[in-house]
């Protein structure tokens, strides 16, 4: 079997990415709820770089105050960023030019993961990617991947539904780390966010070549995936 691949080319807005990511979990559900007389789709993995936008996750939705919302979307020096809600896990945090998106839309059951199993593995796969580029990166007691106690460089937060995957990581290339002072990311207070670029890589690479690597170190990790196919988005 192979992971389908989809590129979101340039800066993709959350609502793009977003609308394609329910369209593939629809798939998945209409498989299940046919009893298995349709055909099950295929794995498949989003990747993207989005315009800048503050999201927060489900425990959080309803919550942030209009004042809030109005601090993070007024203008800054670096331009200015949207506000949405959203059904993955985790708090308030920042996504933007520099961050590699990834969204993986599969089954845990059909590859022998559980949830649990499924959040290690995530972990895994950018602590592999991070160690290709040179910068050595952990597990701490905080949720997300660290490059020290004090300094978070992916943010995770995923979303289930009958064992079905969407949302994923965030995981921060060259993103401009200013961004996240104007929040407590991911509701840790006394924590600072760092980058790949922030940790010294040279030369810079691409969010798109951060994501291939990303992806490549997902196959390698997942039961019954050989390899990866490129698909357009047009086609999903």
């Amino acid at each position: 079997m192979l992971l389908r691949h989809i590129h979101l080319p340039g800066l993709t807005s959350y609502t793009r990415a977003g609308k394609l990511q329910d369209k593939l979990v629809a798939a998945f559900l209409a498989h299940k709820a046919s009893q298995g007389t349709t055909p099950a789709p295929p794995p498949t993995i989003i990747t993207a770089e989005f315009e800048k936008v503050y999201t927060c996750g489900r425990r959080e939705i309803g919550t942030v105050s209009e004042a809030q919302k109005n601090y993070l979307t007024e203008t800054t020096q670096w331009g200015t960023a949207s506000f949405h809600e959203a059904l993955r896990g985790g708090q308030t945090t920042f996504h933007g030019p520099g961050q590699l998106i990834a969204y993986p839309i599969l089954d845990l059951k059909h590859h022998g993961l559980t949830p649990r199993c499924w959040i290690h593995l995530l972990e895994s796969c950018v602590i592999a990617t991070c160690a290709h580029y040179g910068v050595t990166a952990m597990r701490t007691e905080n949720p997300g991947v660290w490059v020290s106690e004090q300094e978070k460089i992916c943010a995770l937060g995923v979303h289930l539904r009958r064992n079905i995957t969407s949302h994923g990581i965030g995981l921060n290339v060259s993103t401009e780390l200013g961004w996240f002072k104007r929040i407590v990311a991911c509701g840790l207070e006394g924590k600072s966010t760092t980058s790949l670029l922030a940790q010294g890589i040279s030369p810079r690479p691409t969010v798109q070549q951060v994501g291939d690597v990303f992806v490549r170190d997902l196959v390698r990790e997942l039961r019954d995936v050989d390899g990866v196919e490129m698909v357009d988005e047009s086609n999903p």
